[in-house]
């Protein structure tokens, strides 16, 4: 399944050779260079883009480093395989983004989630400080308050995730948490409860994984964040099975920030 949901325009990059790469790797990620494909030749592009062949050099090197491109003699610069692409770099979450999220994405980034979260919560519930409940507290307040599916509405589920990541005490889960955050708060903002009865379900799932970590009880801690990821993906199959576009998104926020 490819088809697009959403595009969440993000933030632009402040150099020549950052934004030729931004461009070029949209570009890869939408399809518009398929997997295999040969870019055009330096000449062409450096046209294309009004930069110089040094510039244009540096864009190549950092879609290299990114898994996105490889570089052969007699061949030219073509584009790698996805399962190539470094999905953990923040800029290439970035660019999905910008290229549209599509259901292929939307499931790894659930079993990503499945694989991390359900025992970040485990972790945070033998783990946790009073200051990390405080938070989680002021997460879910936070949801309580705001509109299902209004930017708050996400913000606050994204808080949520990411102080229980915190609380785990785990600096691998707490960096896989930073990482995804974009991408996270897309989902949410795509994923948004705005039937009534999904509301209650999606707020009675969030405080049970709150209440677990709370009382020290890992199993539901672990059950609770399982079965959250589960119903934020069944909504996802549903917004993607619509034909109907999908609604206006605001841009992503920068990387760390809080709105």
């Amino acid at each position: 399944m490819t088809s697009r949901l959403v595009v969440i325009p993000t933030r632009r990059a402040h150099s020549n050779h950052a934004e030729v790469a931004r461009s070029i790797g949209v570009d890869i990620i939408a399809g518009r260079y398929a997997e295999g494909v040969r870019l055009p030749g330096d000449a062409e592009l450096t046209a294309m883009f009004g930069v110089s062949r040094p510039v244009l050099r540096e864009s190549v090197k950092t879609l290299v480093a990114k898994g996105l491109l490889t570089t052969k003699a007699r061949v030219g610069t073509v584009v790698r395989e996805r399962g190539a692409w470094n999905m953990f770099d923040a800029d290439v979450l970035a660019w999905h983004l910008d290229a549209g999220i599509d259901r292929r994405f939307l499931n790894d980034l659930a079993e990503i989630r499945l694989a991390v979260e359900p025992r970040a919560a485990a972790l945070a519930a033998a783990r946790r400080s009073e200051a990390d409940i405080a938070e989680l507290n002021r997460s879910m307040e936070r949801m309580r308050r705001e509109a299902s599916d209004s930017v708050g509405f996400a913000d606050g589920d994204l808080a949520l995730h990411l102080a229980v990541a915190n609380a785990s005490g785990n600096l691998f889960m707490r960096s896989i948490g930073n990482v995804i955050e974009a991408a996270l708060r897309a989902s949410f903002l795509l994923s948004a409860p705005v039937e009534t009865q999904d509301r209650e379900t999606v707020l009675l799932w969030h405080q049970r994984i709150v209440d677990a970590i709370a009382g020290g009880d890992a199993e539901a801690a672990t059950a609770a964040m399982a079965e959250v990821i589960h119903n934020g993906l069944r909504r996802h199959e549903g917004t993607a099975a619509s034909p109907t576009a999908a609604p206006a998104i605001p841009a992503a926020a920068e990387p760390g920030e809080q709105s």
